[in-house]
């Protein structure tokens, strides 16, 4: 096994445990090895690298996934989940997301906004 694949998986242990395993049941068949490529490059040479915090990471995911639209749904709401386990407040999560309307447009803020809302409280989101 590389480092980085064991790096990717330490992070993951922390943040968002079986998260490999559900992509590797969904997408594996598809893309065999997909899964663990994932774990290995984007978390293990990425979310793992020295210089920014872990938490200021997640941030700057939520931001470019707010930033990109509506229909990066599904990944804003693993990510608004990775970021609270790496230490961010509901209210930075909401912050970020609302700065995107800048960059992205109000549509895709008002988009972010409704995935937090869901991660947040998923009974009573929209």
């Amino acid at each position: 096994m590389s480092d980085a694949l064991q790096k990717g998986r330490d992070l993951l242990a922390d943040m968002n445990p079986g998260l490999e395993q559900l992509l590797a049941d969904r997408y594996d068949a598809l893309v065999p090895g997909m899964a663990e490529t994932l774990v290995e490059y984007g978390y293990g040479r990425h979310y793992a690298r020295a210089g920014v915090d872990l938490k200021t990471r997640q941030l700057c995911t939520i931001a470019a996934l707010t930033a990109l639209g509506g229909h990066t749904a599904p990944q804003l709401k693993v990510n608004i989940e990775n970021s609270l386990a790496a230490g961010a407040s509901e209210t930075e999560i909401i912050e970020v997301i609302w700065q995107m309307a800048l960059y992205g447009g109000m549509p895709a803020a008002i988009n972010g906004l409704n995935a937090a809302m869901e991660v947040f409280d998923p009974v009573d989101g929209p």
